[in-house]
């Protein structure tokens, strides 16, 4: 987590942490992402950053930072970011993905004075499972045990995200 020296949002007297937007995001490719709103309504699904074939490098990482303003507008403002914060890829394209994305997110945050953290994969799998090392079917059930119907392992690591958040930090990085 990081503070930035732009003007942070505050939080008026009567407005507790959980009546606050968060949102919790699986970086990748496929981004899972889940969003709660201040009423506690809690939405989440997946968006691709694919590239076309004829998109130069920069284009995923501009429509990625379109799409935060966007969620930003539509169901913020955004008050706290957590994302999955992974530190070993299979790949080298997943991590120069996951780094661009990384840093794309912490730059759109740093310029509004929001909030974010990074949660490590373990620390998430055991929130959500009990175990550290649960593979992606275990994460899509937990998800559905808690009510969560995800399309995805992306949609199901961003609801566990944020749960974990709400559960363990009231929302607050």
């Amino acid at each position: 987590m990081t503070q930035s020296s732009a003007p942070a949002r505050a939080n008026s007297p009567t407005t507790t942490p959980m009546d606050r937007t968060l949102l919790a995001i699986d970086l990748g490719t496929t981004t899972g992402w889940a969003l709660k709103s201040p009423g506690g309504l809690i939405t989440s699904g997946t968006v691709s950053f694919r590239p076309s074939r004829y998109d130069g490098g920069g284009m995923r990482y501009l429509r990625f930072q379109n799409w935060l303003a966007e969620m930003d507008r539509l169901s913020g403002p955004i008050a706290t970011i957590f994302y999955e914060e992974v530190r070993r890829h299979i790949g080298t394209d997943a991590a120069h993905v996951f780094g661009g994305l990384m840093a794309t997110l912490t730059a759109w945050a740093e310029q509004r004075g929001v909030p974010y953290q990074g949660v490590p994969v373990g620390t998430i799998k055991k929130h959500a499972t009990g175990k550290g090392n649960a593979n992606k079917a275990a994460m899509i059930e937990a998800a559905r045990a808690r009510g969560f119907s995800p399309a995805d392992d992306n949609e199901a690591d961003a609801i566990a995200i944020l749960l974990w958040a709400m559960e363990t930090r009231g929302g607050v990085a």
